[in-house]
């Protein structure tokens, strides 16, 4: 499986940490200590989910082989839709007339992206699908509740855009070498570590310590997973890049991979968290630094909980 072409939007507007000193007492160095946060993406009036995401998709398509009319499935992945019915990957179906194609929103906390991944494997070895669309648009701000000191301060939005298909059109393409994802709602806090109940709270963290715990151990155990019968080793690896959630976090996990900073990948620092996209618009923006034959691991943990990895080949 290759990634034909990618895209993303980031909101130009900033929230800066000293705005949530009056908000919910938290200082600018309290924030930037403990999650490596300085700033955070926040749409602007007039934006949301489905404008993000369509713009990551009309820039995407700068660089699409194929007419996107030629894409078979659409899948909208993430935990902030802005409606549940008229899903973003139909809407995205509507606004690029893309008429053949089967159209689905899945949703698994912050591994979301990578578990649409592994639907769009399942569905290209079936031969019910050749090309595929993911769309993952997060509009975390649209839900956060930015006086919670516990989590209010951490929400970025974004949107990235993956087109993929079942063989390469053109060099350079990375190919997806494999993917493994796990659902964990029975370890930890679980499902009741971070939560989104739409109608009564915005995003609530309620544990820091049992989800930096549990991110950082299966961020790890994923990783393992998908490296795993691929010839190669952690050390192989020419970056790895991470659900960002916490620089905290991802300190964590290098250290005990004994891998160092320099070989991984933040943007947490200026666009705070953006979900399940984070990990993917990090690759993105950083797509100018791989060179042909390194190999990218990318590790994601979710709410729920959940957790995943995808290993690439440039």
């Amino acid at each position: 499986m290759y990634i034909n072409a990618t895209g993303y939007y980031i909101p130009t507007k900033r929230i800066y940490n000293d705005y949530f000193l009056n908000v919910n007492g938290l200082t600018n160095e309290w924030i930037l200590q403990r999650t490596g946060i300085e700033t955070r993406s926040k749409v602007d009036e007039g934006e949301d989910g489905v404008t993000m995401g369509i713009k990551a998709v009309e820039n995407a398509l700068k660089t699409i082989p194929y007419n996107i009319e030629d894409i078979d499935l659409i899948i909208s992945a993430g935990y902030t839709p802005i409606d549940t019915v008229g899903s973003l990957a139909h809407k995205v179906q509507r606004e690029f007339k893309i008429k053949n194609a089967k159209a689905l929103m899945i949703s698994s906390a912050c591994s979301s992206l990578v578990n649409a991944l592994e639907i769009v494997e399942t569905y290209f070895l079936s031969n019910k699908a050749s090309k595929a669309l993911i769309i993952c648009s997060e509009h975390n701000t649209y839900y956060s509740n930015e006086e919670d000191p516990q989590s209010g301060h951490l929400w970025g939005d974004a949107a990235v855009a993956l087109l993929l298909s079942k063989s390469r059109y053109k060099d350079g393409e990375p190919e997806v070498l494999n993917i493994t994802t796990q659902g964990l709602g029975h370890i930890g806090k679980g499902p009741d570590g971070v939560y989104l109940q739409p109608k009564d709270k915005g995003i609530v963290m309620q544990d820091g310590r049992d989800v930096f715990l549990n991110a950082t151990k299966y961020m790890i155990n994923s990783l393992n997973k998908v490296i795993e019968g691929q010839g190669i080793t952690i050390n192989d690896l020419s970056y790895i890049i991470a659900h960002q959630a916490n620089k905290r976090i991802i300190n964590s996990m290098l250290h005990l991979l004994e891998i160092p900073e320099e070989r991984s990948l933040i943007n947490i620092d200026k666009y705070g968290n953006t979900g399940s996209a984070s990990a993917f618009l990090v690759m993105l923006e950083n797509i100018d630094k791989f060179k042909s034959g390194d190999y990218i691991g990318i590790t994601v943990f979710g709410g729920g909980y959940s957790a995943g990895a995808v290993l690439l080949r440039f």
